[in-house]
């Protein structure tokens, strides 16, 4: 029989459980915040969804009521079936470029990587303990979102600082997004579509572009944090450290205040005002709002303005591949993007790109003269469920 996986995903303010038998869903879990209740949803792989209520009012206690709605619903049994549970860990370091099992020499570096990424590792780490606690004697794994990244070469990991600092201090790019491209580059693999040069865009809330050679990651645009690179919903993407400094000064912000300015308050909703959804930020600029035309054509030429970066690293361009919420989902976005490609040998064809994915994993929507524009539906769960699997028949 396939393994049973729970794959765990929280947020600052949502839980997400989904469990699996292989890379098949057997259900999901969606705990959040609701007119300031937790609501609980139990979402089936039919369609259908439950709403459930449980009185309880911290996100943190969501593992303890997730486990008990698994066995009511007759998924588990009272001491727990599960082959593993997973858990997306976005990290600095050279230990979180690797996948763990779970142990206490693990559970320290979680408690470093806190210190060096107090943002994003807490609520990661803090799941991961709970996990532990209620689901004992199950092995947990953490996920490393770098991985994929570590067959890049060291002129695309260190920056131009002391090299002895960069390696001691581990101050290193360390790329991520590196789930959802090993899902591309998998995917790439499995239905015949792989190129020697290619470029991917994960344009989401989050966003980064990556270049593929030979299917492995050779570049990509974020570094040390999830913050360098292209612009993003909250996220200010590449800025002169000086004109950080000096968002802080008029602010008062220092340390993490200034990190967590920069990661929160910019990006799109930066520069509209408004907003840190692509969708409002369209509606707004087509009725008038100067501000929210600025945000989006600046998306877009630093967009283009990566992808020329990844060609330049890769000496050209075979493919172009859009993916995540934003490059799967909205065809202006792609239009516009692939304008400013007729350079690279990029054209798309309207009709192709307007009518989208529909129920298809990937389309081709190029048009006859170009090289392929692929759009390609990412999925981080099973490329996570691989690579458990690996580690545990290892």
């Amino acid at each position: 029989m396939e393994r049973l996986f729970l794959v765990t995903n929280p947020g600052s303010s949502s839980r997400k459980y989904a469990l699996y038998r292989g890379d098949e869903a057997v259900c999901k879990l969606h705990f959040e915040m609701e007119d300031k209740n937790i609501v609980c949803t139990l979402k089936f792989p039919d369609g259908r969804k439950q709403k459930l209520t449980h009185g309880f009012e911290k996100l943190t206690d969501t593992v303890k009521y997730a486990k008990q709605i698994f066995e009511d619903q007759g998924y588990i049994g009272p001491s727990s079936n599960l082959d593993a549970i997973l858990a997306r860990v976005v990290a600095t370091g050279e230990f979180f470029t690797t996948d763990h099992q779970v142990d206490a020499e693990c559970l320290k570096h979680l408690e470093l990587a806190k210190k060096r990424a107090p943002l994003h590792v807490p609520v990661v780490a803090a799941e991961i303990e709970e996990c532990i606690k209620e689901f004992k004697g199950t092995p947990v794994i953490t996920i490393s979102d770098s991985a994929f990244h570590n067959t890049r070469d060291n002129i695309r990991k260190y920056y131009a600082i002391d090299k002895d600092l960069a390696d001691r201090a581990e101050i290193k790019r360390y790329g991520y997004h590196g789930l959802s491209i090993g899902s591309i580059a998998h995917y790439l693999k499995t239905h015949d579509l792989t190129a020697e040069k290619v470029v991917v865009c994960h344009l989401g809330s989050g966003a980064s572009v990556t270049a593929l050679k030979d299917n492995q990651s050779f570049d990509t645009t974020m570094g040390y944090s999830p913050l360098e690179g292209v612009m993003m919903a909250t996220r200010c993407g590449d800025i002169d450290v000086a004109a950080a400094f000096a968002i802080g000064r008029e602010l008062g912000l220092e340390g993490e205040k200034l990190k967590e300015y920069l990661n929160k308050e910019c990006g799109l909703l930066g520069v509209t005002g408004a907003t840190d959804d692509m969708r409002d930020v369209i509606s707004l600029r087509n009725n008038g709002d100067p501000r929210a035309k600025l945000a989006y054509d600046m998306y877009i030429y630093r967009i283009q303005r990566a992808i020329a970066q990844m060609a330049a690293s890769l000496q050209g361009i075979d493919t172009l591949i859009f993916t995540a919420t934003i490059g799967e989902r909205n065809s202006e976005i792609r239009r516009d993007i692939a304008t400013g490609l007729g350079y690279l040998g990029f054209k798309l064809s309207d009709t192709k790109n307007r009518d989208g994915l529909g129920t298809n994993r990937h389309i081709n929507i190029a048009a006859s003269s170009s090289r392929p524009i692929y759009v390609i539906t990412t999925n981080e769960t099973n490329e996570m469920i691989r690579r458990a699997q690996q580690l545990i028949t290892a």
